[in-house]
C-alpha cells in the first residue's frame, strides 16, 4: 500500500529490507489492514462507538474525557497542519514532563499523519542538538518550562523551522492558536508500515540511537502483552514514572490504557516521594515504574491509602528478588515483571502475579518466540547462558544506524541481554553481555552480585562491574549507597563482603567496594554501568 508520508525521510533513512528482522503475525489479533492510523483505532474509535464519555485521562487541574482529549487531538493537528505547515512525515519533536497536554500533543501528531519523536525532559542542548539533527525534525512542541535547553538548541539545528511552546497563556501559544481551531479533523489514512514514532534509547551505553515504529507496530504491541499478560478493564486507572518518551512510558501510560477504554494519570514529577501520594488521589489501579522506584517507595506507604492499587508493573532493569520481596511485604502486591526494548517497542518475555517466581523475568509474551543463542548464532539448549534473541510482531528499525546489522542478527533481535532458559520456559536474567565480569576464569554476573548486596540492611542500592586486574583480568567492584544514618568503613567493606560469600557462590563477592552518595542513572531508572566502569 503506498505511503501517505509526502516527506519520505522515514521510508529513505529504514535499513535496507535485508538487514529487517523476521517480523511474525500469528494469531487473528495480529491481522492488521494495509491502511492504519493507529491514533484512529485508540482514540476515535472508542468515540465513535459511543463511549466518548468515559473518562481518560486525569492530570493537574484536568479531568478528560475520551472526546475532549479527540477534540484537544483535532485542534493541536489543525495548529501544526494549517498554521506550522506540517506535512505527512515531518518529524515532530515533543518536549515536557507528563502530563495530559503532552498526550494530546503526541495524538495530534499522529493525527496529522506526522512522525512523534519523544525527547526525555533532562536532556541539555547539546542532546537535543543531536536527536534534531539525526531525525531531521522540522517541528516541535515544547512545553514552555522546558523551552530553555530547546532555544540554546536551535542554533546548531537548521532542519528545526517551527518551535512552538504549551502550557502557557500567552496569544502564541499551542492552548491561543488551538482554542481558536474547530474540534474536528479528519485524520490522515497513513499506511500501516508508515512510520508512527522514532524513539530514542535511553542511554545505557551513551550513544542513544533513533528507533523505528509503524503505526502497526503501536498496535501490535497494544494485541501482545497488555492483552494476555497484564489484562487490564475498562475500568483501570493506570499511573506511574516513566516518560511518554520512553516506549515503556508511552505505552504502560497511553496506548494501552486507551487500547482498552481505561483511563491515565499523568503525574509531572513522579518521584517514589510523590508517586503513593498520587495513587492515593487518583485511585490508581494499575502502576508501572522501575524496580529501583519499588525499593525506594516500599518504605514510603506508611499513611497512605493504596487500596485501589491491584497491579504492579516493573521493567527498565532487572527485578531483583530482594525488591521484588521488600514491595510484596510493603504493598501485598506481586510484581509482574517483564524485559522490553525501545527496538521491540515493548515487553516480549514476561509473566503474570499467578506465576511469578523470585529472579527469572517469565515466559514468552503469546505473539512472540524467544530463544538463547551462542556467539556463533546457534541455539542453545536449556539451562546454558548464551544471548538472548527475539521475534515477533515488532522489532528493531534503527534510524541510519550501522549498529543495524548488531542488533539483527539471522531475522533474530539479539538484544545484548545474557539469559538462561532453563527446562520449564522460564528465561533467567544473568546481565547484560556487556556486563559479564570474567575474573579468574570465572564468568560472573553483575546484576547477580547486586541482588545479593541487595539483600544486606544497610544498603540502599548498589552497582557492580567489572574492573581491569593483572592477575585476575577483571576483579568485582562494587558501588553503593548506603541507607540514611549508616557510615561508610572499612569494617562495613568486609560485612559486605563476607555477606556476598554467603549468599552466593564465594568467588563472586566484590573484591573491591566503593561507598557513593548516588550512581548514575537515566531518566528512567535504569543504571548507567558504562559510568561507573568509566570511573
Amino acid at each position: 500500500m503506498p505511503s501517505a508520508h509526502i516527506d519520505t525521510f522515514a521510508a529513505d533513512h529504514l535499513p535496507p529490507r535485508a538487514q529487517w528482522p523476521e517480523f511474525v503475525f500469528d494469531g487473528p489479533d495480529l491481522q492488521f489492514p494495509e491502511k492504519m492510523n493507529c491514533a484512529t483505532e485508540l482514540l476515535d474509535r472508542r468515540v465513535d462507538a459511543g463511549q466518548g464519555d468515559r473518562l481518560c485521562i486525569l492530570g493537574e487541574g484536568v479531568r478528560w474525557s475520551y472526546a475532549e482529549l479527540q477534540a484537544q487531538a483535532n485542534r493541536i493537528a489543525r495548529v501544526l497542519v494549517e498554521d506550522l505547515g506540517l506535512v505527512p512525515g515531518n518529524r515532530v519533536l515533543l518536549r515536557g514532563p507528563n502530563s495530559p497536554m503532552l498526550a494530546a500533543c503526541w495524538f495530534g501528531v499522529v493525527k496529522a499523519g506526522g512522525i512523534a519523536v519523544g525527547s526525555m525532559p533532562l536532556l541539555r542542548a547539546k542532546e537535543l542538538a543531536q536527536i534534531v539533527g539525526k531525525a531531521e525534525i522540522s517541528h516541535a512542541l515544547c512545553d514552555v518550562r522546558l523551552a530553555e535547553e530547546l532555544t540554546l538548541a536551535q542554533a546548531d539545528c537548521p532542519t528545526l523551522r517551527q518551535v512552538l511552546r504549551f502550557h502557557t497563556d500567552t496569544a502564541d501559544g499551542l492552548e491561543a492558536r488551538a482554542a481558536a481551531k474547530p474540534s474536528s479533523f479528519r485524520n490522515v489514512a497513513t499506511a500501516a508500515e508508515d512510520t508512527c514514532i522514532i524513539a530514542f534509547t535511553s542511554g545505557t551505553t551513551g550513544m542513544p540511537k533513533g528507533t523505528m515504529h509503524f503505526h502497526r507496530d503501536v498496535m501490535a504491541a497494544c494485541a501482545c502483552w497488555p492483552r494476555h499478560v497484564l489484562r487490564p478493564s475498562a475500568g483501570d486507572i493506570f499511573i506511574g514514572s516513566p516518560p511518554l518518551a520512553f516506549t515503556f512510558g508511552l505505552g504502560g501510560l497511553l496506548l494501552f490504557p486507551l487500547s482498552v477504554g481505561a483511563a491515565t494519570a499523568l503525574v509531572e514529577r513522579p518521584s517514589p516521594d510523590a508517586l503513593p501520594a498520587a495513587i492515593e488521589r487518583y485511585r490508581a489501579t494499575v502502576l508501572f515504574t522501575a524496580p529501583t522506584s519499588y525499593r525506594a517507595m516500599a518504605g514510603k506507604l506508611a499513611g497512605h491509602d493504596l487500596s485501589s492499587l491491584r497491579k504492579c508493573v516493573a521493567a527498565g532493569e532487572a527485578l531483583p528478588a530482594a525488591t521484588r520481596q521488600l514491595w510484596k511485604q510493603a504493598s501485598g502486591i506481586e510484581i509482574i515483571d517483564g524485559i522490553g526494548s525501545t527496538e521491540m517497542l515493548h515487553i516480549f518475555i514476561s509473566h503474570d502475579e499467578a506465576h511469578a517466581r523470585p529472579g527469572a523475568t517469565g515466559t514468552v509474551v503469546p505473539g512472540y518466540t524467544a530463544c538463547v543463542l551462542d556467539d556463533a548464532g546457534r541455539l542453545l539448549p536449556p539451562g546454558n547462558v548464551g544471548r538472548l534473541a527475539v521475534k515477533g510482531p515488532t522489532g528493531c528499525r534503527y534510524l541510519a544506524d550501522p549498529r543495524q546489522t548488531q542488533y539483527v542478527q539471522g531475522g533474530w533481535n539479539v538484544t545484548g541481554d545474557a539469559y538462561l532458559h532453563d527446562t520449564d520456559g522460564n528465561f533467567v536474567y544473568q546481565a547484560r553481555t556487556d556486563d559479564m565480569i570474567i575474573s579468574g576464569g570465572y564468568n560472573i554476573a553483575g546484576p547477580e552480585v547486586e541482588g545479593a548486596l541487595l539483600l544486606h540492611p544497610k544498603v540502599a542500592e548498589c552497582g557492580v562491574v567489572g574492573v581491569p586486574d593483572e592477575e585476575r583480568g577483571q576483579i568485582v567492584k562494587a558501588f553503593v549507597v548506603l541507607k540514611a544514618g549508616i557510615a561508610p568503613s572499612d569494617e562495613l567493606v568486609r560485612e559486605l563482603q563476607d555477606f556476598v560469600k554467603q549468599t552466593a557462590a564465594p568467588y563472586k563477592y566484590p573484591r573491591a567496594v566503593e561507598f557513593r552518595d548516588t550512581l548514575p542513572r537515566t531518566e528512567t531508572g535504569k543504571l548507567q554501568r558504562f559510568k561507573l566502569r568509566q570511573a
